[in-house]
């Protein structure tokens, strides 16, 4: 890992083959037909490579289950189907972080297994470690995923920006919805104005 000089880390939330890539159990949801429409991968691969050059902390954050969903909440709407449609499956393609924002080698990646990049997770453990203080969080879904983690950041005293082109959501609907309700707890940036 290069040495981290900034203040400020990218954290990139399910960017993995199951959910973004056409191919993946979850993409008919409509998060790759977002993608496509909005270019937000790309988006946020322009602002992954500017944060290397500037020496940010990055970390990638995936959701997923061990082969047997021990971790799965089973009466959960959003997670319940997992196990039924073997989706979601740590070790697999489709928990893969997708190759236009892979980790680099020496970036960290967490294994999530609840909505926000927080919730048992060694996340805040690791930025308060690299001494950060302003969090830039993109990944998908802005109205799940980025929108819980949002708020846990702000939650523990971190400095919030969402890097709005750069998340991805089922629907315009959804992500514009969700980006005006968390401009009371972060602000809402274009990643191109970000580790400029």
């Amino acid at each position: 890992m290069a040495s981290i000089t900034s203040e400020t880390a990218l954290i990139l939330i399910d960017f993995i083959n199951e959910i973004v890539d056409p191919k993946g159990k979850l993409a008919g949801k409509g998060y790759a037909a977002f993608d496509d429409k909005h270019g937000s991968l790309s988006a946020a691969t322009a602002m992954l490579a500017r944060a290397r050059s500037k020496g940010a902390a990055v970390i990638h954050v995936a959701v997923g289950f061990s082969a047997d969903y021990k971790e799965q909440p089973e009466h959960s709407p959003l997670f319940g189907a997992a196990k039924k449609f073997k989706a979601l499956q740590i070790g697999e393609w489709g928990t893969q972080f997708h190759a236009k924002v892979a980790p680099a080698p020496g970036e960290a990646t967490l294994v999530k297994h609840r909505v926000s990049a927080f919730f048992g997770t060694a996340l805040e453990t690791l930025l308060r470690t690299y001494g950060v203080r302003t969090v830039v969080i993109a990944g998908c879904a802005t109205d799940v995923a980025v929108q819980a983690t949002a708020r846990d950041a702000h939650d523990r005293d971190f400095v919030c920006v969402i890097a709005g082109d750069s998340c991805i959501a089922a629907n315009d609907d959804d992500h514009d919805q969700t980006l005006r309700m968390l401009a009371k707890v972060a602000s809402i940036r274009a990643s191109a104005e970000l580790f400029v």
